[in-house]
């Protein structure tokens, strides 16, 4: 039998063209043995084959407490869909020293710099501009710009500051921005080490000209802007939606956008695709765009040269450097639609 690692590469809804290119499955064969499974999670049996063997698994396998006490040898998995899944026993993966990891941190710079787009557009009101100008009703210099405002020197909030919020600090950083933080999985001590404001929550809606909703979706926190928050909203503040749609009230937030409470920015659904009926598909005040923030190839390389310099550290017998290692009691409360 061959001496070289067994790797299962099962990454679905990830393809071939994302994380597994000429490069990749050159240097995999290389250096392991593989097995490759594309277009839909890897059946149970060809999992359940190869349990006593695989040192690395990359994708979104089912390994619950049964599969990871026949899983020996196993070092890794490697998550390439960016999200803890449900399906892993987090808390029996560490105690085996088994690495959990999350190529999360390979989308966060690209959603970062569309939220940097989304802010200057909603406040210098740019898909009102276009509109008028298609019917020729448009204005010209500061006739134009009537009800526009300017990102910089401005009260900036954070609704989380995981790998999103960190990758969109610095972009913010040439605007000499007053930044204020809500996240209560961290210590005010921890969050005003980065040079920004721990805040409330309430705070953070009633009292910045800009908010970014950054947060993840949990097991605790579905909904938890609700109704009653997202009517604290300061007026005409500019509000961007780049995470996960149903850490709020999603027909609330589009309700109180249309109505001109504030500008909107969203980029996640509740329901992806969007249904064709969906009321909000109809003319609209609010930027609307296809869950596209993160999905360029800039960012499928990322995750790709992560995922490779991780395989290459762990099968050294060297800690992962690149991607996300999950925290078992945080990750155990992430959902994953």
């Amino acid at each position: 039998m061959s001496s070289r690692p067994l790797i299962i590469f099962d990454p679905y809804p990830r393809n071939e063209e994302m994380v597994y290119t000429s490069d990749v499955k050159k240097e995999l064969n290389e250096i392991s043995n593989l097995i490759t499974h594309f277009g839909s999670r890897a059946p149970d049996h060809l999992i359940e084959t190869h349990l006593s063997e695989v040192e690395i698994i990359v994708g979104q396998t089912d390994m619950l407490k049964e599969r990871l006490e026949k899983s020996t040898k196993l070092k890794a998995i490697i998550n390439v869909k960016c999200n803890w899944e449900p399906n892993i026993d987090y808390i029996e993966a560490q105690r085996r020293g088994i690495y959990v990891l999350s190529a999360a941190p390979a989308m966060a710079p690209a959603v970062a710099e569309a939220c940097l787009g989304y802010a200057i557009s909603l406040s210098r009101g740019t898909l009102g501009t276009y509109k008028k100008f298609l019917k020729s009703d448009e204005k010209y210099g500061i006739k134009g710009n009537i009800n526009s405002y300017t990102l910089f020197n401005s009260d900036v909030g954070f609704i989380g500051f995981g790998n999103l919020a960190k990758s969109l600090l610095p972009l913010l950083k040439p605007f000499n921005c007053n930044i204020s933080v809500f996240d209560p999985w961290l210590s005010k001590d921890y969050v005003e080490s980065y040079g920004v404001n721990s805040s409330s929550l309430d705070n953070i809606l009633s009292m910045n000209q800009f908010i970014f909703i950054l947060a993840g979706v949990t097991s605790e926190n579905k909904g938890f802007i609700n109704k009653e928050k997202l009517k604290l909203i300061k007026k005409d503040s500019s509000v961007i939606l780049v995470s996960r749609a149903e850490v709020l009230d999603f027909d609330t937030f589009i309700e109180l956008a249309e109505q001109n409470c504030y500008r909107a920015a969203v980029d996640v659904f509740p329901e992806e695709p969007v249904p064709q009926d969906a009321p909000f598909r109809k003319e609209s005040n609010i930027l609307f765009t296809s869950h596209v923030a993160g999905a360029l190839n800039f960012s499928y390389k990322n995750i790709r040269e992560m995922m490779m310099n991780d395989i290459r550290q762990i099968l050294k017998g060297l800690p992962p450097t690149r991607l996300q290692r999950a925290e078992p009691h945080q990750a155990i409360l992430r959902r994953d639609r």
